[in-house]
């Protein structure tokens, strides 16, 4: 994670160069880092598509099979060669964001390091004085920053971001109503988000639901358990909530630059996720047509 962490610092370090504020450096950064991941939202989006148009064929095979669970499994890796599909290619999507989370957090926690790339002695000569001042503080860097910045340009950073100290961690300000403001728009983004998320599983769902009644096929590709396929799509979606429920924990932590990190990125990937859904569904009415 800190090869990660560091290299997110050059770009992070650079923007704040331009900017000299860490709060618009953060927002750069997650606007820059949401277009590069854009190939592999859209592989994802694209695999998701593709789980869902072989449902009904993953049905029949396990209702032909399923007195034969290991000619049930040859046919479904079959399936899976012969589609070009992997099973576990949704959750490639989640593990790369898990990375990113972790990434991120080092970086925000430790500034200094991994984004000034101040060198390790100056760091440690801080750290022995806040030793020497009894200070407990769980993120040394950010509390050198705050305490030694004034008088020391290198490990100046100006997080003050439109009235927010972006150096404050909720946990250890509870009596601070500001520190609250972004985690809480953060956790209203996720909210959101996986309501958008479930709106167009369940417009699916529906839609394949009537196609399989007008074709007459419904009654014959219910399984008695569920498909190899629904398992997945169920793994997925226990990480889709996963992963915020453990981001809000995080960013009660943490300090609030990495709140605002998620905030502007779950804004982008909801945008992103209209927008791809929109381009796919408009290929899919053409191709039909």
């Amino acid at each position: 994670m800190g090869a990660i962490s560091s290299l997110f610092g050059y770009l992070l370090n650079a923007l704040y160069t331009v900017f000299n504020n860490y709060g618009i450096a953060i927002i750069i950064f997650s606007v820059i880092l949401r277009i590069i991941l854009i190939p592999i939202t859209i592989k994802q989006q694209k695999s998701l598509k593709k789980s869902a148009e072989l449902q009904d064929e993953m049905k029949e095979i396990q209702r032909k099979y399923k007195n034969n669970p290991e000619k049930l499994n040859q046919e479904t890796i079959e399936l899976y060669k012969r589609e070009k599909m992997s099973p576990f290619a949704g959750c490639f999507s989640s593990i790369i964001q898990l990375v990113i989370i972790l990434s991120v957090f080092w970086l925000v926690s430790q500034p200094l390091t991994y984004m000034k790339k101040i060198d390790t002695n100056i760091i440690s000569e801080y750290e022995t004085q806040l030793q020497q001042e009894n200070n407990q503080s769980t993120y040394k860097e950010i509390e050198i920053i705050n305490k030694y910045g004034a008088q020391d340009e290198r490990v100046r950073l100006n997080m003050d971001f439109l009235g927010l100290d972006l150096s404050k961690v909720p946990s250890s300000n509870l009596n601070d109503w500001k520190v609250y403001v972004i985690p809480l728009l953060y956790v209203i983004s996720s909210v959101l988000s996986i309501k958008i998320n479930n709106s167009f599983n369940n417009k699916k769902k529906k839609e394949e639901e009537k196609k399989a009644i007008t074709d007459g096929t419904n009654s014959e590709i219910k399984p008695e358990e569920p498909s190899e396929l629904e398992a997945m799509e169920s793994m997925n979606k226990n990480m889709m909530y996963m992963l915020p429920l453990m981001s809000v924990f995080i960013a009660f932590i943490a300090p609030l630059g990495l709140a605002l990190y998620w905030f502007v990125s779950n804004v982008l990937i909801i945008i992103e996720k209209l927008i791809i859904d929109t381009i796919m569904k408009h290929k899919e009415e053409k191709e039909n047509a």
